[in-house]
């Protein structure tokens, strides 16, 4: 090690130090609201939905397989899921990649945390847009709409299917992975 790094090290500088992280599992997205809204400010917190989803997050990133000639196989795994990407507020899959509000955000990542549940109206609404009086079917069905055309720009196979009588549920014809960065 040269000189200079050890002089680097010795500074102590603070993002080189351990920090607390509060890791919370849990599969409802309004628990995990609540556990957000009452640890806000005691450490960084990592809300995961599932212990998969959490072993995803923390496994040590894979390097790319590469072919004599230097290339990278055009499939990978990583090419092949749909990334919500929460920090940046897109969602992207393959090399596309779409904006999100935070209300298509939000949506988004509740129809994911639970792929099979069918979600009624009135739980979405809810869930994305925190209030419990207003159940506004309407606002839903905007917010769907716009959401499915993004999905569809992505050209991932995932779409928000309507289940009559019931409500809403996320289905993929081409079954892509859905991962969260």
């Amino acid at each position: 090690m040269a000189e200079d790094d050890e002089a680097t090290l010795d500074r102590g500088d603070p993002a080189d130090e351990p920090f607390p992280l509060l890791i919370a599992v849990t599969s409802s997205p309004a628990e995990r609201i609540r556990l957000a809204e009452r640890l806000d400010g005691i450490a960084p917190l990592l809300l995961v939905a599932d212990l998969d989803e959490l072993r995803r997050l923390i496994a040590a990133p894979q390097q790319p397989d590469t072919t004599s000639s230097g290339s990278t196989p055009a499939a990978t795994g990583a090419n092949s899921a749909l990334v919500i990407d929460s920090a940046r507020s897109v969602a992207r899959y393959r090399d596309r990649e779409v904006d999100l509000t935070r209300l298509e955000h939000d949506l988004l990542i509740c129809l994911t945390t639970e792929p099979v549940r069918v979600w009624t109206y009135a739980d979405l609404h809810r869930s994305v847009w925190r209030d419990e009086g207003r159940e506004r079917k309407a606002d839903v069905q905007s917010l769907v709409k716009r959401l499915r055309r993004k999905l569809h720009e992505l050209d991932t196979g995932a779409s928000i299917e309507a289940v009559r009588g019931v409500g809403l549920r996320l289905t993929d014809r081409r079954h892509p992975r859905i991962e969260r960065a």
